[in-house]
């Protein structure tokens, strides 16, 4: 019990540090190359900082064999992220929705779309009909994310978002590109490494305490694949990059979901859905509540804060602890 726990720690340990840095050098990749530091934010940081539930999430349905493991630590890592939005709002002076742009709504709005398909295709499994080995729904979360990606563009394209600044200068010379692609390359490799035994240290862990694979999965494992993000996102609110945070929370969210699909078509026992605890759908419903709730935020933009939250962050959080009740 004793080296399970250490080895999850020290995999936890490897996956945020690394996690960090490779955000960190994303975003020095977005000032050499001159790309939107909001569509950073959306793309390229939210898809490095879903590495981890990515490589965590294929190696509990190969190697583990643990879908449960996996299903819960992607829909845990979506609650978590909305989760953190609240955390941030307790740094922050006015909501947190009143002061990131609106054009946010976007990417919630695909996000609601995709977990919606999720709980749909687990209520449906039984009598889902196999594409090979995996369900037909996994191909539409694939291509509802590829459309996300495009409207997302050519919605930021259009409104023309900006973020801080130019490059810093010599950023465009070539050894420096060089540089950063090499330290992404080296801290992408140790968040996989890492990523790859945490499940395994995770399914014993639940295994000698008696957790379920879901529950462990939803909380526990989730909350460690999400230290990337909430320690992405703490250090934008501290350098004053509120949409990039916000950005980086969202966009998780919905590569998230995608990752489902891609690990439908690891899983080659059977449509993943329908091997896996009806329970991550009530995980999945109370994403697309706190989601929703966020939406309304960022229409409604509201100025004033009750108990040190504002009224939707403080929504978030208790459908946050409710849940873990429930789950428990």
């Amino acid at each position: 019990m004793i080296i399970d726990i250490s080895g999850f720690i020290v995999c936890a340990a490897l996956i945020t540090l690394s996690g960090t840095q490779l955000s960190k050098q994303g975003n020095r990749l977005a000032e050499l190359t001159g790309l939107s530091k909001a569509w950073i934010g959306l793309i390229l940081m939210a898809t490095v900082t879903s590495l981890p539930e990515l490589v965590t999430g294929i190696s509990s349905v190969v190697v583990v064999k643990a879908p449960d493991l996996a299903v819960g630590n992607v829909v845990g890592s979506c609650t978590f992220n909305l989760l953190i939005l609240s955390l941030l709002d307790l740094m922050l002076k006015k909501p947190i929705t009143s002061l990131v742009k609106s054009s946010h709504i976007v990417a919630g709005s695909f996000s609601i779309i995709l977990l919606a398909c999720v709980v749909v295709a687990i209520l449906l499994a039984p009598e889902t009909p196999s594409l090979l080995w995996f369900s037909p729904f996994s191909l539409l979360l694939l291509i509802i994310y590829v459309a996300a990606m495009r409207e997302i563009f050519l919605y930021e394209k259009t409104i023309k978002v900006s973020d801080s600044g130019q490059n810093i200068s010599g950023a465009r010379n070539e050894n420096g590109l060089k540089r950063v692609l090499s330290i992404y390359s080296i801290h992408a490799l140790i968040v996989t490494l890492a990523a790859l035994f945490l499940p395994y240290f995770g399914e014993r862990i639940a295994d000698e305490t008696g957790l379920s694979d879901s529950f462990f999965g939803t909380v526990f494992l989730a909350i460690t694949t999400s230290l990337p993000e909430l320690v992405v996102s703490v250090s934008a609110l501290r350098m004053g990059a509120l949409d990039m945070a916000a950005g980086n929370l969202l966009g998780s969210n919905v590569f998230n979901i995608a990752i489902l699909s891609l690990l439908d078509l690891f899983y080659i026992e059977g449509p993943l859905y329908s091997k896996i605890s009806g329970t991550h759908a009530l995980s999945l419903l109370a994403s697309i509540v706190m989601t929703a709730v966020v939406a309304i935020g960022l229409v409604t933009r509201p100025e004033k804060k009750t108990w040190r939250l504002g009224m939707d962050t403080s929504i978030i959080a208790v459908i946050y602890v409710l849940l873990l009740f429930m789950l428990n």
